[in-house]
């Protein structure tokens, strides 16, 4: 990687010079031509972060989720840009699609462009190594980024799909089965694992694999999900829906086919998108996007004002409550215990 060294050497000038020119320092017409020049050959690109800060420019925060239109991705972002516009900073949305090659590609236009980068990664191989080597700090939200030493804030997905589930014991269900998402993708898997738990309590046995489907994050994935669990030749009694997509569409299937839910019982992790109609006996588990969100631009500001220490990982508890704000959806007579956020830090 090519560094100021390398531009003072090729500029005949120290380094201290080249930091000068990029900070927006003042120093001779002559001297900033041909740093310019040196950098431009050698294909250096400076880290903006100090140089914005120092000259009170347009500063910026590039946020690339998965799915701009899923109501939770909306809260995330929201719970970004109260914290990053306190501190003086904009906000730069990117939709990846759970696409790969396209968060790939969004992340390399970004950098030089931004102060620091959140987003959501769409596989366990996302590799952050290039923004990192150009100095653009990166926090990963909602999911971990098990190949790149960042800042990674997630929610406490096993426990928030595990109590869940056990909701749907405690209504008196007894064949509860799971929608999460594809495999491999992390909260999907984690959501999956929290379902088992609830399983487990309940019967000290692992549940059955046919009662355990994988879609897409998508109302189309949770439609096409349910169908095919109610082909079974014994139908789960209740459905626990691992996102707010799934769900839709898992309630969709349901009254489409006649189906009361207060006796096919759904139960969904994360707050349904908005809708005119809400379904007597949905119960809704509330995800915590605005704090993850919250949480992940304070990180990435330490990172941008100059903290260096190890990557930490934060997990945010999902927030039970029987309130409007959670519960919203809940059939009446259903109460849930309260429980305090909590967050735990793990170097």
């Amino acid at each position: 990687m090519t560094t100021i060294y390398d531009v003072a050497e090729r500029a005949g000038v120290s380094p201290a010079t080249v930091s000068r020119v990029f900070n927006g320092t003042k120093v001779s017409p002559e001297k900033a031509e041909a740093v310019r020049a040196a950098a431009t050959a050698l294909g250096f690109v400076p880290n903006g972060n100090a140089r914005r800060l120092r000259m009170g420019s347009s500063q910026i925060i590039a946020v690339l989720i998965p799915d701009i239109e899923n109501s939770f991705f909306t809260a995330l972002t929201r719970g970004v840009t109260d914290i990053a516009r306190a501190a003086g900073y904009s906000v730069m949305l990117g939709n990846t699609d759970e696409d790969p090659s396209l968060e790939a590609e969004l992340m390399a236009a970004s950098i030089g462009d931004v102060a620091g980068i959140i987003v959501a990664p769409t596989s366990v191989e996302a590799d952050y190594s290039l923004a990192l080597a150009r100095g653009v700090p990166v926090v990963a939200i909602d999911r971990d980024a098990p190949q790149s030493k960042v800042d990674v804030v997630v929610a406490d997905n096993v426990a928030g799909a595990q109590d869940a589930a056990e909701r749907m014991f405690a209504m008196g269900f007894s064949r509860v089965a799971c929608i999460s998402g594809p495999h491999h993708v992390m909260t999907a898997d984690l959501r999956v694992e929290g379902w088992k738990k609830a399983w487990a309590a309940k019967y000290g046995t692992q549940p059955p694999e046919e009662l355990c489907l994988r879609a897409p994050y998508t109302v189309d994935g949770g439609d096409s999900a349910t169908r095919d669990l109610l082909a079974l030749p014994e139908p789960p009694d209740a459905i626990f829906a691992a996102n707010n997509k799934l769900a839709v569409g898992v309630v969709r299937h349901l009254l489409g086919v006649g189906r009361d839910l207060t006796h096919t019982g759904v139960v969904s992790l994360g707050e349904l998108p908005l809708t005119l109609y809400l379904p007597r006996g949905l119960v809704v588990t509330h995800l915590p996007a605005r704090e993850l969100g919250t949480r992940a631009a304070e990180l990435l500001l330490e990172r941008i004002r100059g903290y260096s220490g190890d990557p930490r990982r934060e997990v945010v508890a999902t927030v039970v409550t029987h309130d409007q704000h959670a519960f919203a959806m809940a059939p009446s007579g259903i109460r849930a215990d309260k429980k305090q956020k909590v967050r735990s830090t793990n170097p």
